[in-house]
């Protein structure tokens, strides 16, 4: 397996991989194994490459097996529920302080092909995500739909630490945060 960064060439791989995984066009039988939310668009993710470096991924030869998004809040706050969010965050605490637009950033959606799961590959991902970001935020900021079970149990594997639950809409959501200091439990690279 390869990790890196997400180039504008990669972008069409990205888009399948969400297709397949995001809970509007996810098959039937796929969806109790998780699924993403958030959708990008070719030009948001052109965005989220170019401006945030915020697209890592997994190759295995020439084909993008995962994906993690993660990016600063600015860049999130063209979502309604990302911004519901970050007017949220001065209710939070977390490693004994209050996070804020410029000591977190939003970790996710993140995707792994079915093929490639349970044998490392989110550990990996995830650590590779942690040090392009952590050298500009120390705090990790994310939040998992409480219907996505199999999400939750892989990011608390991973060390992620439950810090409150909010609702938006009609979803019911958790609250997540890793200090990304910390290298990331069960990763090898």
């Amino acid at each position: 397996m390869e990790y890196r960064l997400a180039t504008l060439a990669d972008i069409p791989q990205v888009e399948l991989l969400q297709q397949k995984y995001h809970i509007n066009s996810i098959s039937p039988e796929d969806r109790p194994d998780g699924f993403v939310t958030t959708y990008f668009n070719a030009v948001r993710l052109k965005t989220l490459i170019e401006e945030e470096d915020g697209v890592s991924i997994a190759f295995d030869g020439d084909k993008v097996i995962a994906y993690a998004m993660a990016a600063s809040w600015p860049f999130w706050a063209q979502w309604p529920l990302f911004q519901v969010m970050i007017d949220d965050l001065v209710n939070m605490e977390y490693l004994g302080t209050t996070p804020d637009i410029y000591n977190s950033y939003q970790y996710g959606p993140v995707a792994v092909d079915k093929r490639y799961r349970s044998i490392g590959v989110l550990p990996n991902l995830f650590e590779f995500s942690r040090r392009t970001m952590n050298k500009r935020f120390p705090i990790l900021i994310t939040f998992i739909n409480s219907i996505n079970g199999r999400s939750l149990r892989a990011h608390e594997k991973l060390g992620l630490e439950f810090i409150k639950k909010f609702k938006f809409q009609d979803s019911n959501l958790v609250t997540l945060g890793y200090d990304t200091s910390k290298r990331t439990p069960g990763s090898t690279i």
